[in-house]
């Protein structure tokens, strides 16, 4: 009987490093750890959209409902939810830990998945990763990413107040869009997720440089610590500045998704 080299993409088991390396000879993609918070946490996304395809973390054993002690090492990986729920039944595939459970699976790297099944979901999630050509987000809901500036509006103050506050719009933003507020220098990053309950109220006011036609309002729904979405963390997924209303863009979007599941939050 042949002895099992965990670290070769070659054997009968697949882990951490052998991933790493196997992601890098076939798709050109290299780990990427970004919270300091959880610095065994590695994120591999396309370099084509900039989306995540796998996600690895070491997890205590206990949250992820399996007997003993200690942590255990998972990928997360995209699934069709069709073919999900049947891996699912098979020994070392869980439902996504910290991702969405129909979309995402959790494989253990301790040897119960055979190389060959991760490499194949794997390629199966890089597929997947790449959307498809002119598809959207359901009508009726975007994400807004939009800056707040301490300099002429105190929002931490207002939120610490009560959590629907009232917000200068955009004239595109429409009841249940999601907006996250960059708040700017010295800050400098996310801090609220929120939601848009009512729109288009019409407030007429002019204060120096600040105009306002028509006011929402807004409703807390998370706060992030200031170093989870600074400006480093934007700029690693293109957004260079905030000077205005914008979508986010959907590498971001992975990551805030993550972040909220980490707190056990759900998106929106």
């Amino acid at each position: 009987m042949g002895t099992r080299n965990p670290k070769s993409p070659r054997g009968n088991a697949l882990d951490r490093e052998g991933l790493f390396r196997l992601a890098e000879e076939q798709y050109g993609t290299r780990p990427e750890y970004l919270w300091r918070t959880s610095p065994h946490s590695a994120v591999l996304r396309r370099p084509d959209n900039g989306k995540w395809y796998a996600v690895l973390m070491k997890v205590a054993r206990e949250k992820l409902g399996l007997s003993g002690a200690g942590v255990a090492d998972i990928l997360d990986l995209k699934c069709d939810p069709v073919l999900a729920g049947s891996l699912r039944l098979e020994p070392g595939i869980l439902p996504g830990y910290h991702m969405h459970k129909g979309n995402w699976i959790t494989l253990l790297l301790d040897g119960s998945v055979e190389a060959e099944k991760i490499r194949f979901l794997l390629d199966q999630s890089y597929a997947l990763a790449g959307g498809k050509p002119g598809q959207r987000r359901p009508a009726g809901h975007r994400d807004w990413l939009i800056p707040a500036n301490p300099k002429y509006y105190d929002v931490e103050a207002a939120f610490a107040a009560q959590d629907i506050i009232r917000w200068k719009q955009s004239s595109r933003v429409a009841v249940g869009d999601t907006i996250y507020l960059y708040v700017a220098a010295p800050v400098s990053a996310i801090l609220y997720q929120c939601r848009a309950v009512e729109v288009d109220i019409p407030f007429r006011r002019i204060r120096g440089a600040v105009r306002m036609d028509h006011v929402m309002n807004i409703q807390l729904l998370h706060r992030f610590q200031p170093d989870q979405l600074n400006l480093n963390v934007l700029r690693s997924h293109g957004v260079y500045a905030v000077r205005g209303p914008r979508s986010v863009p959907e590498p971001l979007l992975e990551e805030i998704r993550f972040l909220l599941r980490q707190a056990g939050k759900e998106e929106g």
